[in-house]
């Protein structure tokens, strides 16, 4: 494995693969590693090397969001890729990132104005403005993303098509703790006390689930089945708890089998996503 932390580098070991035809997969991650992450790059595909990001990008974060404490655990992150086989790290700086450039950015469309479009405002330019560069930078074959930021996946296939790149993106299901709780790096911000609470947004995604299996299409009563888990639970703050089309991303007034339950609740100071498909 080794790890590259500027375009230079970068360019240096990708030049001769491309100009192999080598197939490349990356696997863009802001670090902070776990086995969700890891899940990821065991689901490239055939390919002849995997190229995993680790940079926190400044520009998807708000102001007065956790851009300053997210978890920033480079040796570590960089043992587990070891471990993992993964060929090579790339680690850039934001300035060589974003340094020099004019303030170009993804504009994410309809699709990014709901949901977390709405409660986190450029959010999604920042996201899809940094994959886009990655995919620029590393020009893979596959490259592959966590079901966990359900909007995020597809707000970058909606990018890909629309831009005609030629890469084919994989989405990674979600992997959970013993409790259900999806793996995520904000998790580790939980306090003893809040993480049995933070399982609530789980558990009221099941509940909704089972009522769409065993029959039940209305919106409205499958939220209140979703709404009743959470509420009944001290602590938990919902932002957004609803069916949508998976495509469209936009409720209707009935939840059918294409549907995506999607849910965001906020655990003391912690905000955590997560979501299902509507039924089994």
């Amino acid at each position: 494995m080794k790890l590259l932390k500027t375009r230079d580098e970068l360019n240096g070991e990708l030049d001769p693969l491309w100009q192999a035809a080598a197939r490349i997969s990356l696997i863009p991650t802001m670090g902070a590693l776990h086995e969700g992450h890891l899940s990821l790059a065991r689901l490239c595909g055939p390919c002849d090397v995997r190229v995993m990001t680790i940079f926190v990008n400044p520009t998807q974060f708000g102001p007065g969001e956790d851009f300053g404490r997210y978890p920033r655990t480079l040796d570590h992150d960089l043992q587990l890729c070891e471990q993992e086989g993964i060929d090579f790290v790339y680690a850039p700086s934001v300035d060589d990132m974003y340094g020099g450039m004019p303030n170009v950015e993804i504009e994410p469309g309809a699709l990014a104005e709901q949901w977390e479009g709405t409660i986190r405002p450029g959010h999604f330019r920042g996201v899809l403005t940094v994959v886009a560069k990655l995919l620029h930078q590393t020009r893979p074959d596959t490259a592959v993303f966590g079901e966990k930021d359900f909007q995020q996946l597809v707000l970058i296939r909606a990018m890909c098509r629309a831009l005609d790149w030629p890469v084919e993106i994989i989405g990674g299901p979600i992997l959970r703790e013993a409790d259900g709780l999806a793996m995520s790096s904000r998790n580790r911000f939980l306090k003893q006390t809040e993480r049995e609470s933070a399982t609530a947004l789980y558990r009221a995604l099941c509940a909704g689930q089972a009522a769409v299996t065993s029959g039940q299409t209305s919106l409205a009563d499958v939220q209140r089945v979703m709404l009743d888990v959470v509420e009944s639970v001290d602590g938990v703050k919902v932002d957004y708890l609803t069916a949508v089309d998976g495509g469209t991303l936009c409720e209707g007034p009935f939840v059918g089998p294409e549907s995506r339950l999607i849910g965001a609740i906020r655990v003391g100071s912690v905000r955590l996503l997560d979501n299902l498909a509507a039924a089994t």
